[in-house]
């Protein structure tokens, strides 16, 4: 037998599961969302699967650039830090996600001295 309570305890969990279905079923189109913000670097908007943005320039993820005389580093990505003992001397340190990266508080990636450096990359 089943109690009485149990047929107006079904009809509200399907109303209700109903009622969640129409709220999750958003458009996943590859169209523009307006309610997501778009990220900005300064007063531009960039795509940050294709780009970053530092120093409020907008950069291709692929960039890299010199670090010291002969050595190169991903700007989106890490840092050029002349090192504390030695400032002729440089270093790699990562970039990290969500706050602003400064070189006395990142961790290290790597010397410039042990880094190879590749003469076909592009120097900006």
């Amino acid at each position: 037998m089943v109690p009485r309570t149990f047929a107006p305890v079904c009809v509200l969990v399907f109303l209700l599961l109903q009622r969640s279905k129409t709220v999750t079923d958003a458009p996943m189109g590859p169209g523009l969302w307006l309610c997501q913000q778009a990220p900005r670097c300064g007063d531009k908007i960039y795509n940050p699967l294709e780009q970053c943005c530092n120093d409020d320039t907008i950069l291709p993820l692929n960039r890299t650039n010199l670090c010291g005389p002969n050595c190169t580093f991903w700007p989106c990505f890490e840092l050029c830090c002349p090192e504390s003992f030695d400032p002729k001397k440089y270093v790699v340190k990562l970039k990290v996600l969500g706050v602003k990266s400064r070189c006395y508080s990142s961790p290290i990636s790597g010397d410039c001295a042990s880094r190879k450096t590749f003469s076909h990359l592009e120097r900006y």
